[in-house]
């Protein structure tokens, strides 16, 4: 079931009705079972998989407890809920990779090919729950947290709806200690639930309005790209990073808005990273849940910036390589992954010594213009890198990349062939409306530090109803939806 889907539309405020009228007590059993019928709308089987996660990093939780006192037992119980949910992580998600590259191997050496004789579906959301899952047994081990006690409280913090399939990834010192204080908290609040109803309508509208819209081009052009040239390449890679920002932005949004109709707040995921000043500051604004749990999880672990600069620049690569394959089983997301992490290497090397010669040339780093000019700098490096996200292969990615530094053809924004990569002009100039409200929330995000439904939300009466029925009419009438259009899949749910 996704969120721009009519049975969602149905299902959510029958969730919600039904939340509140039930007794505080029971209603994490409400949303529980709301939960698992939500994910398995997708496949009922693979259901089975979130419940042996939660059996697996409960049981977890409960053991290192027990074994409070022993250090070699809680790390053999650790070993062994990262081996099972990582291991059926790779089942489903690295075993057709692994083939594919271990065939490669033999094929160099002349062998014959190992056919596997699986065709499995990746269950979606299984990067996002199993990591939501494996950062819980972690906080007990390190006294973070104490162990649940109720499965059922701790099966709904594994598999609550809103942010079950594509994140946030939540934490359990956040959205655990919630479920467990549910029938303490005072869970309706009348503002509070208008706010959720304005960010769910604003990811409504970056998803169907702005996202599936400029994905048509961007797809006309990747598919096209014999005929492409420096514009339709240049305009379709600053395209796949709107697409992907208001695609991923605005499944968080509605997830937030959610959650927040129900009484609950979930962690911030994006905080406008398109005007980051740097690589580095791009990842602290960028799906957030994910980096700091790389942060906390991985990097630190691994000695973080504590051993000396090499090994920092080690610790940056392996993480960002990590993350790259946590995105998706292909080179091309491991090289964008190393492309972030070599980035972010050259900027701890560089800017120290950059900021030296703005100092001795007395250029005023504190500018706006100068800020303006580090944005851009950080948005083209984003946008090349994405090309690689964004590829099928890494012979497109080189061919889509080639083409837009080779091929140089001002002359299709006049002769109309630019328009002809499925989107008119008319279509065109909806998107670039949809993009100048975009740029104007993000601008009210980057300066009054809170997000759109909170600030529409402490707005006069008037201005609230204009902006919510405004971006309603906006997502019936210029959302990309119906029989012939396939806008039911968000970018992030194959990850």
């Amino acid at each position: 079931m996704s969120f721009n889907s009519l049975q969602f539309l149905i299902f959510f405020p029958i969730v919600a009705l039904i939340f509140y009228i039930l007794p505080k007590k029971v209603r994490y059993i409400w949303l529980l079972v709301a939960s698992y019928y939500f994910y398995m709308c997708w496949n009922v089987a693979y259901a089975g998989l979130i419940a042996i996660s939660t059996v697996v990093t409960f049981g977890s939780g409960l053991l290192l407890e027990k074994f409070n006192e022993d250090t070699g037992k809680k790390k053999l119980v650790v070993a062994g809920s990262f081996t099972i949910n990582l291991g059926i992580l790779f089942f489903f998600k690295y075993l057709d990779f692994f083939f594919e590259n271990i065939n490669s191997l033999l094929g160099i050496m002349k062998v014959r090919p190992i056919n596997n004789g699986l065709d499995l579906l990746l269950p979606v959301g299984i990067s996002f729950y199993t990591f939501q899952a494996l950062s819980y047994t972690m906080d007990v081990y390190r006294g973070e947290v104490k162990a649940m006690k109720n499965p059922f409280k701790y099966a709904l913090f594994v598999s609550f709806f809103p942010q079950l399939v594509a994140g946030p990834i939540e934490r359990s010192k956040n959205l655990l200690t919630q479920i467990e204080t549910l029938p303490e908290r005072k869970s309706w609040n009348y503002e509070r639930v208008l706010s959720g109803i304005y960010q769910m309508a604003f990811g409504m509208f970056m998803k169907m309005v702005i996202a599936d819209r400029v994905a048509i081009f961007v797809d006309g052009v990747y598919s096209r790209l014999h005929y492409a040239g420096t514009f339709e390449t240049v305009f379709a890679a600053l395209g796949f990073s709107l697409q992907i920002y208001c695609d991923f932005a605005g499944y968080s949004a509605i997830a937030i808005g959610a959650a927040r109709i129900l009484g609950f707040d979930l962690m911030e995921n994006f905080n406008t990273p398109y005007f980051a000043g740097s690589i580095g500051e791009f990842w602290r604004r960028w799906h957030i849940s994910l980096s700091t749990w790389f942060k906390d999880y991985l990097y630190i672990p691994l000695g973080g910036n504590r051993k000396g600069k090499l090994r920092k620049y080690i610790n940056l690569i392996i993480v960002f390589l990590v993350s790259g394959l946590w995105h998706g089983a292909s080179w091309t997301f491991v090289i964008w992954g190393g492309i972030h992490g070599l980035l972010q290497v050259i900027e701890d090397v560089v800017l120290p010594r950059l900021n030296a010669l703005y100092e001795k040339f007395g250029i005023n780093t504190k500018t706006e213009s100068f800020k303006l000019f580090r944005m851009i700098k950080t948005g083209i490096l984003v946008t090349l890198a994405w090309v690689f996200f964004k590829a099928d292969s890494l012979s497109q990615a080189i061919k889509f990349l080639t083409r837009m530094f080779t091929k140089w053809n001002p002359w299709v924004i006049f002769d109309g062939t630019f328009f002809k990569y499925g989107i008119n002009q008319i279509e065109f100039r909806i998107l670039i409306i949809g993009v100048v409200i975009l740029l104007l929330a993000d601008l009210i995000r980057y300066f009054k530090k809170e997000d759109i439904g909170v600030f529409i939300g402490r707005q006069n009466f008037l201005f609230r109803w204009i902006v919510l029925l405004t971006l309603i009419f906006m997502c019936i009438v210029f959302g990309k939806y119906g029989a012939d259009f396939d806008s039911a899949e968000f970018i992030y749910f194959k990850f």
